[in-house]
Parts: C-alpha cells; sequence; structure tokens
C-alpha cells in the first residue's frame, strides 16, 4: 500500500468525496494556469489541448470527479483573462455534463476500453463551448465545433488513455476509490 492510501481509507465517505473533489479541482486549475504558462494561449484558444482534460477520466473511479472537475473548469474560467465572457457558464456546464456521462457509462466498454465514456468531453464541449466561440469569435458553429471536439478527443484518447491504463493497471482506482 501506499503512503497515501491509509489516511483515505481512514476517512469517512463524505469526507474522502470532498477531498477527492477539492483535490482534483486544484489540479485542474493548477494544470490548466501552468500550461497557460508555459505554452501561452494553448489551453484558452479555439483549437485547444487542455491538458487538465485528461483528469475527467477520474469520473470513471468516483462521482467525486464530478463536482471537482466542475469547480476546477469554473475557477479557472472566472480568472483566467483570456476567457470568453460566458466560459465560465459554458465550459463549466460542459465538464459537469461530460463527468456526469462518463461516471454513468464508465461500465460500458469496447474492447476492454470505456471508449463511450471518453467520447463525452469532446461531445459536450464541442456543442456548447463551439456554439460559444461562434458567438464570440467568429467561424461558424460548425467548424468551432470541429476544432473543440478534435482537442478533447486528442486529450482524453492520449493523456486521458495513459492515466487511466496507469491507473487500472495498478489497481490505485481501487485503492484511492474504492
Amino acid at each position: 500500500m501506499g503512503v497515501i492510501t491509509p489516511i483515505f481509507i481512514a476517512m469517512n465517505k463524505r469526507t474522502k468525496f470532498l477531498t477527492h473533489s477539492a483535490l482534483l479541482a486544484a489540479l485542474y486549475v493548477a494544470l490548466t494556469y501552468t500550461q497557460n504558462f508555459l505554452l501561452p494561449g494553448s489551453a484558452t484558444w479555439a483549437i485547444q489541448f487542455r491538458v487538465a482534460e485528461a483528469l475527467c477520466v477520474f469520473a470513471l473511479f468516483t462521482p467525486a470527479a464530478i463536482p471537482g472537475l466542475t469547480v476546477g473548469c469554473l475557477l479557472f474560467n472566472l480568472s483566467c483573462s483570456a476567457a470568453l465572457p460566458l466560459d465560465p457558464v459554458f465550459g463549466s456546464a460542459a465538464t459537469l455534463l461530460s463527468a456526469g456521462c462518463m461516471y454513468l457509462l464508465r461500465k460500458v466498454r469496447l474492447f476492454g476500453y470505456p471508449l463511450p465514456a471518453m467520447v463525452m468531453p469532446a461531445l459536450f464541449n464541442a456543442v456548447l463551448v463551439g456554439w460559444e466561440l461562434a458567438v464570440y469569435v467568429g467561424g461558424g458553429f460548425w467548424l468551432n465545433a470541429l476544432y473543440v471536439a478534435i482537442g478533447e478527443l486528442a486529450v482524453l484518447l492520449t493523456l486521458g488513455s495513459v492515466l487511466y491504463y496507469g491507473f487500472t493497471v495498478r489497481h490505485l482506482d481501487q485503492r484511492l476509490f474504492g
């Protein structure tokens, strides 16, 4: 067992849920700000590769990811000067819907992989953020939706998959969230 595992075992369910949510929110904000610092605009442009979106994988392991990731997205979008005016509303709604659907689809597998769940962030962000970009930036809804979907799929199917397999192969999902 790892060092962190005994700490989470000793917590009651509510405390564990709040701790997981808070950690995921903090990680989301920290990763997104770090990415924007190192690669300016890469987490806020129409064609984006927001690394923190890979954390959506945690919705496959715990329902605490739903509020955690939503709050993390909300906090970043509220505090980022490059965010569009409705980013806190539509970006956070897309994250809430994505994480919720991922949790609901967590047991649906294609060839042993949770593919239906992994495409949910691309679907919801494409529609909600794609519409917002079309309104504020222009370029048409379908083009913006396509750009957003490509970025989300790239993150979830690469970094998200690495995170998913890293946790499941080492059984960290069961030790931390079980």
